[in-house]
């Protein structure tokens, strides 16, 4: 690779260019895929990741999915497929019997427990 100084550029500038010359011609990249021993297999295993990785951006595009992003993956209680939140809020199993009430109650007896005649107001 060579550059030629220009009329009134300076080595900052020359180097900059430098730079982007030897980034722009793949020479780099050459010398250090050529480091180490690839074998054919391993070249086609690459190529093949590379190849679905490829196809997976692709469909994620199409789809109107943000680019450069891999998938979500939230914190367990926020909406999204990492916690139980989904699409349209947090999941409900129904109530829940076992939980204190607020009015002091206990919950619902559990099996085989003799179950308590609710209590009536005195009414005066």
């Amino acid at each position: 690779m060579f550059v030629s100084v220009r009329d009134g550029e300076t080595q900052e500038a020359l180097l900059r260019r430098f730079q982007r010359s030897i980034q722009n011609s793949g020479l780099l990249r050459e010398v250090k895929s050529k480091r180490f021993f690839v074998s054919n297999g391993e070249k086609a295993r690459i190529a093949a990741r590379k190849s679905a990785a490829r196809y997976r951006r692709r469909a994620r595009k199409e789809l109107g999915l943000e680019t450069g992003t891999g998938p979500r993956r939230g914190r367990p209680g926020e909406r999204g497929p990492g916690g139980p939140g989904g699409p349209r809020g947090p999941r409900f199993d129904g109530p829940r019997f076992d939980a204190p009430r607020s009015d002091g109650g206990g919950g619902a007896p559990g099996p085989g427990a003799p179950s308590a005649a609710p209590a009536t107001p005195a009414q005066s």
